[in-house]
């Protein structure tokens, strides 16, 4: 029995001491006509004083929801251990939904298409609606953006469009172009999708940055992520070359996975203290 406690008491002093918490919320979008549900974490001690904390706006991916990123990705207990460890700061993380299982009858993608506005909802609707209700951001020193493949791409899309918007960006296994075959036969969701990140090209926008754009870019700190046998590699390698040559710094690292959440799930242990370490 001795034994026992003894191993219980090991086992207890390697977990955090204090928790946060996720909550299920949702806000009402007139541009998109329906509810939006979202996950949004609150560090421990949330509440208790009128402290004002940083946000991150954590994306899914393709076929995915709000729910992915703490039911697949265990995101949970990998703050709870970064805030406890004293490796990133207390920090609220909002996981808003995008999509859905099925993406040719359900809406998927973070940009605005035909019948789904989604950019202009994220910006005039999610991000003031979020930060005013529960006293985080305000400003881009205290905002982030990073998300997986669909969620990398619109984070960095995100970023280029709307500099002045946050400190940084991590993009995991991002999708950043699509220049497959699009097909027209049936234009169902899927397909404006796929368009649309086509319509939007991380890759296309480099090309026609010009100098007064490419040094808004700089004022954000960029961060690539993707596993050696993720078949987007191409996409993150291509991404950081025309930064590169458009003077513009990011960070490229490209690590032992495939495309699948046990990349994902040890990407936080990156993207969270790079976005941390980029607070103001």
């Amino acid at each position: 029995m001795k034994k026992i406690l003894l191993a219980a008491m090991a086992i207890l002093a390697f977990l955090p001491a204090r928790a946060g918490k996720v909550v299920t919320d949702s806000i009402r979008s007139k541009v998109l006509g329906a509810d939006v549900t979202f996950n949004i974490y609150l560090p421990d001690g949330y509440g208790e004083s009128p402290r004002h904390y940083p946000v991150i706006y954590l994306l899914h991916g393709l076929t995915d929801t709000y729910t992915a990123w703490v039911e697949r990705g265990n995101m949970q207990t990998v703050v709870d251990e970064l805030i406890a460890s004293g490796e990133i700061k207390p920090v609220v993380i909002v996981m808003p939904n995008a999509g859905g299982p099925d993406p040719h009858t359900i809406w998927n993608g973070y940009f605005n298409m035909p019948g789904w506005n989604y950019e202009d909802f994220f910006f005039t609707e999610l991000i003031p609606g979020v930060e005013g209700k529960y006293g985080c951001g305000g400003r881009k020193g205290q905002r982030a953006v990073m998300g997986l493949s669909m969620g990398g791409g619109g984070s960095t899309v995100y970023c280029q469009r709307h500099p002045d918007m946050f400190s940084s960006c991590y993009a995991m296994s991002a999708w950043l172009d699509n220049q497959d075959e699009i097909g027209s036969e049936t234009k169902d969701k899927l397909y404006y999708v796929c368009k649309a990140v086509r319509d939007h090209s991380a890759l296309d926008f480099l090309d026609n940055a010009d100098e007064a754009t490419l040094e808004k870019l700089r004022t954000v700190a960029w961060f690539l992520d993707c596993g050696d046998d993720d078949y987007l590699l191409h996409l993150s390698y291509a991404f950081h070359i025309k930064m590169r040559q458009a003077g513009v710094h990011s960070e490229l690292r490209v690590r032992n996975g495939v495309h699948n959440w046990e990349y994902w799930h040890l990407g936080l242990r990156l993207s969270l203290p790079f976005a941390s370490r980029n607070f103001d």
